[in-house]
């Protein structure tokens, strides 16, 4: 047998593993590295988060992701490029981490790396009859495993496409591993660049599980700031509460085929961009109003759809505990208009379930790893959009 096969099975094989989850999203404010204790797998997964950091992107590193980004057309080299690029800045992000924290690579079983999404692609949105859904992550495997001696599973989402799925989201994996309670209906509520939520019954019943993309969770209103402010993103919703809600905005921007379509289902900046809002402000005539005005009903969109969405899903009073995490829980004007859409949810955040909100989607792929590895498949039933498959593709070091 193979050395690092051997490895790979004398690893799997361990009481409790050590797993790096890594998670970089369409935000791209840097590298979410979550070192975790992993014991047992399925319903009897074990999961600590030992050590968590964001590892900073530079300007122009970002700049080059944006560069290859969520576009139609793209320098085809440069986007070949970044694929190693990513990876190898991943790499040394992780190595950088590990000195930090006084712990040897050799001591780390196995990397769960998510890669940068630069294009997002379901059916609802290229409409081309004749070729499926996709999606496509950069941030090569083998490269990462190579530069810091550590196995490395990646390139998650193709399984779920070829297994009839849209790619995304696969929080419901996770979710349902890590957080499901008998006895309690809770909602994972993820605001990342966009919002998705999973449903997890307290019957505890995985073919119950349901999990979806809604709309846009930070994307616009980052995009926007970016653009016009010069500011990664509004701290502390500071220019949005300055500003007042468009009522003629709101109604333009709400005003998506994508909003009718049924669950589950994707989406990512590819649909929900500046261009977006643009063709919202000259529907509604409103490209003269003041740009706090704008943020101000950005927030509002996002908090709508979110909102809706959960309505749609459980009714006009949604009850539940709502568990959130992503950038979006940390913006106060969002969770005050989703807590006045909401009323008889109940709001709190994931580290009320002992998991750091800020690292919950690293963690997930290190839970996604260890089913790979370790686990089987979940029988989350015939529904479409939730295969149950393990996902991962296993580089090895040497």
């Amino acid at each position: 047998m193979n050395a690092e096969i051997q490895k790979l099975y004398s690893k799997a094989a361990k009481t409790e593993r050590f797993i790096i989850g890594l998670m970089s999203g369409t935000s791209m404010d840097g590298l979410d590295i979550a070192l975790c204790s992993v014991k047992g797998s399925g319903p009897d997964t074990d999961i600590r988060l030992l050590k968590f950091k964001t590892g900073d992107y530079t300007d122009d590193f970002r700049a080059k992701i944006k560069a290859v980004f969520s576009k139609k057309e793209v320098d085809l080299q440069l986007v070949c490029l970044m694929n190693e690029h990513i990876a190898n800045t991943h790499a040394a992000l992780i190595n950088e981490a590990l000195i930090e924290w006084g712990i040897g690579n050799e001591a780390v079983d196995f990397i769960a790396s998510h890669g940068q999404t630069i294009f997002h692609a379901p059916k609802s949105l290229h409409q081309l009859a004749d070729y499926p859904n996709g999606t496509l992550q950069i941030g090569d495997g083998d490269h990462i495993a190579i530069k810091t001696g550590i196995i490395t599973l990646s390139d998650f989402r193709q399984k779920h496409l070829a297994a009839g799925g849209e790619g995304a989201p696969l929080a419901v994996y996770g979710d349902y591993l890590m957080f499901s309670k008998a006895g309690e209906d809770r909602i994972m509520l993820n605001i990342g660049g966009i919002a998705n939520f999973t449903y997890l019954p307290g019957s505890m019943d995985a073919s119950a599980v349901f999990s979806t993309d809604v709309g846009p969770g930070n994307t616009l209103m980052d995009q926007y700031v970016q653009r016009h402010f010069n500011l990664f993103y509004d701290k502390n919703a500071g220019i949005a509460l300055s500003g007042a809600l468009n009522p003629q905005l709101l109604s333009a921007l709400l005003n998506c085929d994508f909003f009718d379509l049924g669950f589950p289902k994707t989406t990512g900046p590819e649909l929900f961009n500046l261009e977006y809002l643009t063709k919202a402000q000259e529907i509604s005539s409103t490209a003269d109003i003041s740009k706090e005005d704008v943020m101000a009903t950005l927030c509002h969109f996002s908090a709508e759809t979110i909102a809706n969405a959960i309505k749609r899903c459980f009714g006009a009073d949604a009850r539940a505990q709502v568990f959130m995490s992503g950038g979006g829980m940390h913006n106060p004007l969002l969770v005050k208009l989703l807590q006045a859409k909401l009323p008889s949810c109940n709001f709190l955040t994931t580290d009320d379930l002992n998991i750091n909100p800020d690292a919950k989607e690293a963690v997930l792929f290190a839970v996604l790893a260890n089913e790979t590895l370790c686990g089987k498949p979940i029988n989350f039933g015939d529904r479409q959009g939730v295969p149950s498959v393990c996902m991962g593709k296993i580089s090895l070091p040497e």
